[in-house]
């Protein structure tokens, strides 16, 4: 699901243009075979566990579409910014963040197919352990106890997705989607991408009123995300904060890529 913080890029088309500190941005004018400057206001956590590259790389393809006049649509920029994300982390990117970074709202992704949800009034409190991780050292390690402990570890994969299955008919019953997110984190912990820090920060949001909190992202570092009743989000992001984390109160974003008015 797409939360409220956003990314924004702005690309010129100027004589003289540099390549950028990031793949992801070299990328996305590679992909689009034109070069122009690029200027970048983020609101999102890099390394987090939020997404930032899969927001980078959508919000970049949609400015330089809106700038050289490309007419690509949304499908071809979430279908690109994969391929991009796909490129940069050697094959082992996920299309969910760029699909829901370019759509927003919330959008199950099963085999190739991707279906957009009913939009939800969830209220949400992220906490950024500011730990920081590296996406595919998790997904290795993962990989690498899937080939040890098949026995072990393909049964824990299957019930992570029956977990989510049966979530998504919850989601409009915050206090059901919580007990499905605290199954979802104890499944993760199985799987060694859990962190002390975080572990710490998921105790603490609950035990503040949270519904359910687990990691969020690649774990080993990065952010939990807690659903929370509205009237203690304060109450849980000082729970989360109390534990030298930062806390991010929000809530679901429908709209996905988008041109800002008076830029």
């Amino acid at each position: 699901m797409a939360i409220k913080p956003r990314v924004f890029v702005t690309v010129r088309n100027t004589r003289h243009s540099q390549r950028a500190k990031s793949a992801y941005i070299d990328g996305c004018f590679e992909a689009l075979g034109v070069a122009g400057s690029v200027y970048i206001n983020s609101q999102i956590p890099s390394s987090s566990g939020l997404g930032s590259s899969a927001a980078v790389t959508v919000a970049t393809l949609s400015a330089i579409n809106d700038e050289f006049s490309l007419h690509k649509t949304r499908e071809d920029i979430a279908d690109m910014a994969f391929e991009i994300e796909k490129t940069v982390q050697k094959g082992r990117a996920s299309p969910t963040d760029t699909t829901v970074s370019a759509y927003g709202g919330i959008v199950l992704i099963s085999g190739g197919s991707r279906r957009r949800l009913p939009p939800q009034n969830i209220h949400l409190v992220i906490g950024d352990s500011l730990v920081s991780h590296s996406t595919s050292k998790m997904v290795e390690q993962v990989s690498e106890l899937k080939v040890k402990h098949p026995n072990i570890v393909d049964p824990v994969l299957d019930a992570i997705e029956g977990v989510s299955m049966s979530a998504i008919h919850h989601l409009n019953n915050p206090r059901e989607l919580g007990r499905y997110m605290n199954m979802n984190h104890a499944l993760l912990e199985v799987l060694g991408v859990g962190h002390p820090q975080l572990g710490k920060m998921v105790l603490a949001a609950r035990a503040a009123g949270a519904f359910g909190a687990k990691i969020t992202g690649a774990g080993g570092g990065g952010c939990m995300v807690a659903v929370c009743p509205k009237p203690l989000k304060h109450r849980i992001a000082n729970a989360i904060e109390a534990c030298d984390a930062r806390a991010i109160i929000t809530g679901i974003d429908t709209e996905g890529a988008r041109k800002e008015k008076n830029v």
